[in-house]
Order: structure tokens, then sequence, then C-alpha cells
């Protein structure tokens, strides 16, 4: 790593314009090629999945996506001849744009359901030729255009769906902005150095800038979801700046003890960037492991997220030591040079509340770890009644179009509306037609069901499917549990005596099926996620009891996470105040997804704090100084990173996408409790309490594991130094070059 160090300050100007042309070249690439991301839920195999390809076969018209066009009048009825003349002409002009299959009015003959009881409301159904995933932006956004154009003084007309959600803009860049800009503040004020606050934003904003526009090329190879380029620049921001901030400030340590700028990058780079490399693998590993769940959906999320990880790590290794060299001494403040060159070099003590604290922790490891273990069990509570499925765009903004046309829909006719259920199945003569008809009868009368549409048969008979619109909402639990009961009691109960099989399909059954496959393969992913992470800490740190901490203190973090997320998306607790809509369900992929991020995560910590502790270990032998040192050193820098991780997660809840600001609560979530509670308090007090335990490893496993190690080559030489002596000859060892004793040497 110091050779690779020692290379990029050597040729600074040429790794600087490598990365610029990188930059440069995959933008302009993007650019080039444009977007074509796919949100595709599908799952092979479920019920739901199957309904969907019956229902392509047999009817091909309705294989698109079906979106609303939804009007309303206040003072008249939208069965006057002048609302009516012009929303028939607006539908006619709408059924000519490209990319649009069939629309189907409320006033034709078999169109009066769509109209109201109170006939101040009336929507009709746009057919795409294509499935929402694959419809051009720009059809969807002709269709809106072409909508918005009948809007009166007296004649509301909205639009819903999931293509014309397409057309609805989030919140810009307003979120990357807000997030960067706090980072800087807080960069300038740990450092009091304009240049080497820069730096870190410099370096994660070329490298997520790179991965961002090669995660819109990757979208033309493999399934990629529309929200993975936002993920991978919230993961990439958070984490790029936190890298770039642990060496510059071992840099700026190497500076004030007097090495020359070359030096001081590559020690820096020898010990911290081996930190940030391992660190970076955890990450990806925890990401990659979401593609045992052989999902397409989440394989595309997962290489994505990994892909924009590498990339700000090779930043941090390669372009950060290149521009550390290029401004020099200015990584130091002003009074802090003026102070080198009155004072000379001098050690960097831990001092302060660092000190304090780390004493603090050693004196009372039993209360703080009490204390912190009560904090993460009361935030994780919620995490019991996590409910999975759809959330409807009944949560999407006020002011946004599809929210204004869902609530609509909703007050005219019904929440259900917004989210029917097809039932759909293969025919095989006149005793299946027969026992359709009655089944029609049957769910009618079925609780939790609104209204069920006439059976429809396709041109030769072989197939058929009706329409129940429920009572409830999309989102509710209510729903789920009409897709149960139909599933488990009404259709099985009809179909006994016949050939049918009758599949229900619809947006809710689709979700529904989604979670359960999800829910499935999560113990299987979680397992192997963490048996991955935990055997690279053991192979780094050649301890048993470290991985084994740091497992149970992820699962704690992503269960503490998960209860906040659960709190202010489904219970609602303040999510319409921080204008995410209404409460709702959780996301079915979320789970996943937030598992693998949060893990890879909760490991920087682990791996930046246990790391300096190991370095103290290694020469010196003494757990109790190990720890103390550890924390000291690391706690005001792991803090300043967490405030600057959690400040860019936030920033994204400005983004309006209500997937988006999950991710932002629950990152920023997980790393305040990672940094706060789990890795000043409850990790150390846990250390404290073991001793030496903590770096046991029996021999028989020492000798068989590869030597995989974070420490830089110094440490490990001290390490095979004190292994050899004897317990009096490493104390003569360690007693060498101690001429006095500095705030490390004073136990708490």
């Amino acid at each position: 790593m110091a050779a690779l160090a020692r290379w990029c300050v050597q040729r600074r100007l040429v790794v600087v314009i490598l990365w610029l042309v990188a930059l440069g070249g995959v933008t302009t690439a993007a650019a080039v090629t444009g977007s074509a991301y796919s949100n595709d839920y599908e799952v092979p195999g479920t019920e739901s999945g199957r309904a969907t390809e019956l229902l392509r076969d047999g009817f091909p018209d309705l294989g698109g996506d079906s979106d609303t066009v939804v009007w309303h009048t206040d003072s008249g009825s939208v069965r006057s001849a002048d609302v009516e003349q012009t929303m028939t002409r607006t539908l006619d002009r709408i059924a000519a744009l490209p990319g649009v299959a069939a629309v189907s009015g409320p006033y034709d003959g078999q169109g009066a359901g769509r109209i109201s009881a109170d006939g101040h409301t009336a929507y009709a159904t746009v057919t795409f030729d294509d499935p929402a995933e694959e419809v051009d932006r720009g059809q969807a956004q002709a269709v809106v255009r072409t909508a918005g154009e009948a809007r009166g003084d007296d004649l509301r007309v909205e639009l819903g769906g999931s293509a014309i959600a397409l057309t609805e803009s989030s919140g810009g860049h307003l979120a990357e902005v807000v997030g960067v800009a706090v980072a800087g503040v807080v960069l300038f004020l740990a450092f009091g150095s304009l240049a080497a606050s820069l730096l870190p934003l410099a370096t994660a904003l070329v490298s997520v800038g790179t991965a961002y526009a090669g995660i819109v090329l990757l979208g033309h190879v493999m399934t990629v979801a529309d929200f993975a380029p936002m993920l991978g620049m919230l993961i990439g921001l958070g984490v790029g700046i936190d890298y770039a901030l642990f060496i510059v400030t071992r840099h700026r340590r190497g500076l004030k003890r007097g090495l020359t700028v070359t030096e001081a990058v590559a020690n820096a780079v020898a010990t911290t960037g081996r930190a940030v490399v391992f660190a970076g693998a955890t990450v990806c590993i925890a990401l990659l492991g979401m593609l045992i769940l052989r999902l397409g959906f989440l394989n595309g999320v997962a290489i994505a997220a990994s892909l924009t990880v590498v990339l700000t790590v090779a930043a941090s290794v390669t372009l950060l030591p290149a521009l550390l060299s290029l401004i020099g001494m200015r990584a130091l403040s002003r009074r802090e040079r003026r102070h080198l060159t009155e004072h000379g070099p001098q050690p960097e003590l831990p001092t302060g509340f660092a000190a304090r604290w780390s004493a603090f922790v050693e004196r009372h490891p039993k209360l703080l770890g009490a204390l912190a273990l009560g904090v993460i069990t009361l935030l994780a509570l919620p995490t019991f009644s996590l409910h999975l499925g759809t959330s409807d765009q009944g949560n999407n903004q006020q002011a946004a179009t599809t929210r204004q046309a869902y609530d609509l829909l909703a007050d005219g006719f019904g929440p259900g509306v917004n989210g029917p259920l097809t039932l759909v199945t293969q025919v095989h003569g006149a005793e299946d037609r027969l026992a359709l008809d009655n089944l029609d009868a049957t769910i009618r009368t079925t609780e939790g069901v609104a209204s069920v549409t006439p059976v429809t048969y396709d041109t030769g008979g072989h197939t058929a499917y009706f329409t129940i619109v429920p009572e409830s909402s999309p989102q509710s639990q209510r729903t789920s549990d009409l897709v149960d009961r139909l599933r488990t009691e009404v259709l099985p109960r009809a179909e006994t005596g016949t050939s049918l099989d009758v599949q229900v399909g619809g947006v809710t059954a689709g979700y529904d099926d989604f979670a359960d496959v999800i829910v499935g393969k999560l113990p299987v992913f979680v397992g192997v996620v963490i048996g991955l992470g935990c055997l690279l800490l053991l192979l780094a740190f050649r301890s048993v009891g470290i991985p084994l901490k740091a497992a149970v203190m992820n699962v704690a973090a992503v269960a503490a996470a998960f209860g906040v997320v659960v709190a202010i998306f489904q219970w609602g607790w303040g999510s319409e105040l921080l204008g995410l809509g209404r409460a709702g369900p959780i996301e079915p992929f979320l789970p996943v997804i937030m598992v693998s991020v949060l893990f890879g995560l909760s490991m920087d910590y682990q791996v930046f704090l246990v790391s300096r502790m190991y370095e103290e270990w290694l020469e010196t032998g003494d757990n109790r100084r190990a720890v103390r040192v550890g924390l000291a050193e690391t706690s005001r820098v792991i803090n300043s990173a967490a405030v600057i991780m959690i400040s860019v997660f936030l920033a994204f809840v400005l983004s309006g996408d209500r997937v988006i600001a999950m991710f932002g609560i629950a990152l920023a979530a997980a790393v305040a409790l990672d940094a706060f509670v789990l890795r000043t308090l409850l990790v150390p007090a846990l250390m404290h309490l073991l001793g030496g335990a903590n770096w046991w490893l029996p021999g028989w496993l020492d000798r068989r594991m590869p030597r995989i190690s974070i420490e830089p080559p110094e440490a490990r030489a001290a390490h095979e130094r004190l292994a050899a002596a004897t317990d009096a000859e490493a104390a003569d060892v360690l007693a060498k070059g101690r001429e006095e004793e500095d705030v490390r040497d004073i136990s708490g």
C-alpha cells in the first residue's frame, strides 16, 4: 500500500487526469445511451406471476401497463354535455398517441361504473403497449400533457398509475447538494483547513459521479431498478467522504509528527488505507450477498451499489494521495503550521473529551454497557410489527398528480379502485363456465370485496378473467388478508369438481408474493452475509471474540434501524411532517437491501475502531491500554465521520422519493446508533469486561489460517517479537523508550 501511495504521489498529475478522464468518458457514454432502468418485481413461479402470464397469453391487448385519467367537478356533473364533450375529445387524442394501446372511458355503453354515485368524478383507463418498466418516459409525458390540456376553471384532471409516475420529478439534486454542504462544514470544523476539508469531498464526488454514470450504462445489460443510482450515490457519498476523512486525519497526524508530505501520505495509506480497503471489501461482500437470493431485480441493485463502493475505495487510495501531495503542508491549518514551525514535531496525543470519555468507559463498563443495550432494545421493539407490502400512490407527495388522482378515486369510488385484483384461469368446457358464473356470485358476498366485474373470455373461450375491487386500499393489511382468503378458502371450494385453477394477481398480490419469497430466503441470506463478514474479521484480527461481537452488534444496529423505519413509515410517526406521505407498509425489497448496506456500513466503524486497538495490542499486549487508546484516538474521527454520514443520509429525505427516504432514514439511524451507542459505548465496555479473551484464538486455528492483516508491517513485526518473548523479556522490551508517560498510559 505504501508503494502504491508513493507511485500516486510521484505521478500525481497523471493520476488526477486519469480520474477526470474516466469521469468525463463514462458520463459522456451515459448521456449518449440514456437510461434503461426497470422496476421488475415479478418473481417466476409465484401465483401472481402465473396470473400475469395467463392474462398476457389470453389477452395480449391487456399486457401493457394500465393507468388512469381522473376528472372531477365540484359544481356540476361529469355527465354534463360540456364536460362529456371535452373529455371525450381528450380521450380520443390520448388513444391516438404513440405507445397507447387502448383507452376505455365512462361515456360508452359499458362505462357507467366509471362515474361516481354523486356524479362529480369519473375516470378512464389508459392501456399502454408495454409493461410499466418498458414504457418510454416521453410517451407517458405525452399522455400527461394531453390530459392536462383539458383542465378548466371547474374541471380538475389528474393522472395515476405506474407509467405516469415515471413523469414525476424527484427533488432534483437538492439532497446531494445539502448533504455535501453539511459534510463540508463538518470537515472544515474538524480540520480547520479549507484545502484539507475539500479533498474528501472532491474524492467522493469524482468516484461517485463516475459510478453514477456507470450504473446508467449497467442498466442496458441487466435489470437495474430506477432507484439504484440514487441509492448508489447515497452510499457512495457517505462512505467515500468517510474513507477520505480517515486517511486525511492519519496524514495530518503524520505531518504533525514531522514526516515529510510524501512520508505522511505513504504512512496514512499503509495504515488507515489498509483499513479502508478492508472496510470497503466488507461492504461489497454484504451487498453482493444479495446475489444468493437469485432475484434479477436485486442483482442489479447489488452490483450497482458495489460498483460505487469499489470506485470510492479506489479513489481513496489513489486519487486522494495525489491530491494530498498537491496541497502539501496546507493539509494543516495556518495555526497548526505555525505551531509546527515554532515548536517542532510533536506526537498528537488524545486529549480533551475523547481521552476523558475513554477513561470513563474503562471505569464503568457494566453500567454503560447495560445502558447501551437498553437503548438498542427499546428502538428495536417496533421491528416485531414489521408489515411488508405495496406502498401505493396514496403515499406520494400531496402535490403530485398521482396522489391527487389516487385521492379523487378513493373519495369517489372507494380506495380499492386504486388497486383491483385480477382473477385469471384457463377454461376447459361448459362445466368450467358454469362454475365461473357461480364463482362470480360467491365472490360478491366475500368479506372485503366491494365489487366484481363480469367474467370476460378470450376469443377462443379458453381463458377467462374478472376483476375484484377490494373495500380497502392496495397497501392495506385488509387487502392482503383478502388475497389470502381468496387463495385459501373461497377459490379452493369453488374449484372443487372442476378443472379450474384460478390464479389471483394484481398489485397487492404481486407485492405479497414478492415479500413471501424474500422473507423465505432472508435467513439464509443473513446467515451468509454474517458468516462471510465474521470470516474476514477472523482473518484480519486473528481473534474469535472480535468477529462474534461484531456480528451481534451489526444485527443489533440493523434491528434498531428497522424499528425507526417502522415507527416513521409504517406507524406514521412524523411521516406527514417530513413530507413522506401517509403511513403505509414497508417495501418488500427494503429489508434485504438494508441488511446488506447496514451490515457493510456498521463493519466500517468496527474495523476502524478495532484496528487501532489491535495495533496497540500487538505493540503492548495490554488489553486495557489497547481499548483505552483505541477508543481515545479514534472516537473523535469516528464521531466526525458519523456526523457527516448522517447528514448525507438525512439529506436524501429531500429527494421526494419515499423509497430513497426510507433508505436515508434507516442508514442515518443505523450510523448514529453504531457510532454513538455501539462503538463508543457497548463495544469498548464489553472489551474491557472480556479482557485478554478479546484476542483469543486457538493455536491449531492460528497455524492453519492464512496471514491477512490490516496492520502495517512494523506492527506485525512487533506482534511476532511479543509472541516470541517471555513475560519478563516482554516487560523489558515494552519498557524501553518510555522516558515519560503520556495520557495513553494513565489507566481509567
